[in-house]
């Protein structure tokens, strides 16, 4: 289907791909992954011929169709659903011959092909592609130019979903899609029946979505069978191997010039010494493995710790139009060690609450309490644009240390992630990761108590996604997040916020559970005139039934986090007694040792007896969930 023969291609004299070589065959689903900058998009550029290879040769099987995304759709006086329909060129021109043609043969000759491509079912499939992609029956029918960029990208890739070429090419399509977005993308590339070749950072959904993951690393492309996991272990494993081999092999050479040093001067060992020099010059060099790490974040903790709630939201009403609120009687309640995810469909208000907790929305009604001295950092993707452009990452960070010294200013940079060769570079000239990275670390540089983030992966690779999840569970202040990317929530949140139809409430259930009550409601969203078949209501009323019976789970998690929480407390007490009982002066006081010691066995018995009440706790908990899974998987209400 595509061949990419010993491509190469410099830019500014740089080395991108180097004699890249890969084979897709027809139907495969690509992930095509690897570090920031190393040339993902300049292949995806070349294979549609906007440049030319250095030297090589990309092929495409004959009369094979490309598709991608490559700007957003226009800002016209045209509907979403005509603009959807226009991307099919074949139906658009057949129709418009259809009204025109007069010749018998050549009138057949087009029915017949409107009806092979299903050109008559057309709305139904357009209308399906954009309410997956977030756009209700009302808006389907707007004009694009009621509509920002960020959705008329999504407008634009509604429009190559529906035109269904041979090869989809799709460059981080995750980036403007919200959560719910991005698992219905997800579900309609597990059942295109072409070929697809998605650039992403985001590893849920490569898990997800692709059957084969195309790695570019050093200028060379590989391929490998499987998701993004698959390929994450083979590699490890790839890697252990050749560190292994590179031991084994520095042994021998090693051996071998002991040998030669010793024996290379006497005539009776001279030939072996001879012989062994011939099999040190043949022996290949391998080179060290280096799995590549990104440059770690770093939160600065909160002190001192702030008794909890440390934000309370109070029957409040959210919006910014008077007698019009985006969210009614809101109530909620924010600890410090909470992690949260807000779900729901963009446009539905998780913005608006963040706002509104951060104190840069005042209520319409009701109220926001925060502790006095509640230090929050607020990151969003607009933020980007008020780091000051001509100035450099050192610049900023000095701002906030008026009185540091030029050495302690450079120190606070470097832990930001910006050393020697990135501190005195101009923001302007930083890729999109690195000012994300430097504003991550000035909004939390005092260290803030609480950490709101916005879509904070939309610049990232994996390598930083995964350090982002080590820094933020390293934090120790409260996290809410607004993210479509599935893996960052999953390895991060504990408790889910669900924001539609005007309320905000606790969601029970995993994101797998979310995911699948994504993928079930857009299989009946289809055409806006249809309505539900009688199945698919008693399907979503036990959907319904299963959500509320989750509340019963939450007693049962609560016992086995307070007991947990138990457990910490007598540990961290007995760390205390044992310290106490290693000290020498000790000795000189037996009936305190004996106290001591007493007390120690007395503990002992405590967190053994909390640690049989916790998994019997927990035991009771995953249980309970099981059978409601079960029930829900077997259409029963529960």
């Amino acid at each position: 289907m595509l061949h990419i023969n010993d491509v190469t291609y410099r830019i500014e004299g740089r080395m991108l791909l180097d004699q890249a070589t890969a084979a897709i065959s027809e139907g495969w689903k690509v992930g095509f992954v690897g570090r920031n900058g190393t040339g993902k998009s300049t292949l995806l550029r070349l294979i549609r011929e906007e440049i030319t290879a250095d030297d090589g040769e990309i092929s495409i099987r004959k009369n094979r169709r490309l598709g991608g995304v490559e700007q957003e759709a226009p800002a016209s006086n045209i509907s979403l659903i005509e603009t959807v329909l226009s991307y099919d060129t074949e139906r658009v021109a057949l129709l418009k011959e259809a009204e025109t043609a007069t010749q018998p043969d050549r009138i057949a000759e087009i029915q017949t092909r409107l009806a092979d491509m299903g050109a008559y079912s057309a709305e139904a499939r357009a209308a399906e592609i954009l309410a997956g992609l977030g756009f209700n029956a009302e808006e389907q029918l707007k004009w694009c130019s009621e509509f920002s960029g960020g959705w008329r990208m999504r407008v634009a890739l509604a429009g190559v979903l529906f035109s269904a070429p041979d090869i989809l090419l799709l460059d981080e399509p995750t980036n403007y899609l919200d959560l719910e977005g991005a698992i219905w993308l997800e579900s309609y590339l597990q059942r295109y029946p072409y070929t697809a070749m998605i650039v992403s950072h985001d590893r849920e959904f490569l898990n997800q979505a692709v059957t084969h993951i195309m790695a570019l690393e050093g200028g060379k492309l590989t391929i490998h069978t499987g998701n993004y996991d698959t390929y994450e272990r083979r590699r490890a494993e790839a890697f252990a191997l050749a560190a292994a081999f590179r031991t084994k092999q520095d042994a021998q050479r090693k051996h071998m010039e002991s040998f030669i040093e010793r024996f290379r001067a006497k005539a009776s060992k001279a030939k072996q010494a001879q012989s062994r020099i011939k099999a040190l010059e043949r022996m290949q060099s391998v080179a060290d493995p280096v799995l590549e790490n990104s440059i770690p974040f770093h939160f600065p903790n909160p002190t001192p710790p702030m008794a909890p709630p440390i934000v309370r939201v109070v029957e409040a009403d959210l919006g910014y139009e008077e007698g019009k609120p985006v969210l009614k009687n809101v109530d909620l309640r924010l600890d410090q060690d909470d992690r949260i995810a807000i779900l729901g469909p963009n446009g539905e208000g998780k913005s608006t609450l963040v706002k509104a907790i951060s104190g840069r929305l005042t209520p319409l009604t009701g109220n926001v309490y925060k502790h006095k001295k509640l230090k929050i950092a607020y990151f969003a993707q607009h933020q980007l644009d008020e780091l000051r452009p001509k100035e450099t990452a050192y610049d900023h960070v000095a701002s906030l240390m008026p009185e540091g010294t030029q050495a302690q200013i450079r120190s606070a940079t470097a832990q930001l992630g910006f050393g020697f060769d990135k501190a005195d570079t101009k923001v302007e000239k930083l890729s999109g990761g690195e000012k994300a990275r430097l504003l991550l670390g000035l909004i939390t540089f005092h260290g803030a108590h609480l950490l709101i983030l916005d879509e904070p992966t939309n610049h990232l690779d994996i390598s930083a996604r995964e350090a982002l999840v080590m820094a933020l569970n390293d934090y120790n202040g409260a996290v809410i997040m607004i993210t479509h990317d599935a893996h960052l929530a999953e390895a991060v949140a504990d408790r889910l916020w669900l924001v539609k139809d005007g309320n905000v409430s606790t969601y029970q259930g995993d994101l797998n559970d979310y995911r699948d009550l994504v993928v079930n409601a857009n299989k009946t969203s289809g055409s806006p005139t249809k309505k539900p078949k009688q199945t698919q209501k008693k399907q979503i009323e036990t959907r319904q039934k299963s959500a509320a019976t989750r509340q019963s789970l939450v007693p049962l998690k609560k016992k086995a986090q307070e007991a947990e929480a138990k457990i910490n407390k007598l540990n961290a007490i007995l760390v205390k007694l044992d310290d106490a009982l290693a000290h020498p002066e000790l000795y000189r006081n037996p009936q305190r040792m004996a106290k001591l010691n007493k007390e120690r066995t007395a503990l002992l018995y405590a967190i053994s007896t909390t640690e049989e009440e916790w998994l019997t706790s927990l035991e009771d908990y995953e249980t309970a969930q099981k059978e409601i899974k079960q029930a829900s998987k077997n259409g029963k209400p529960t």
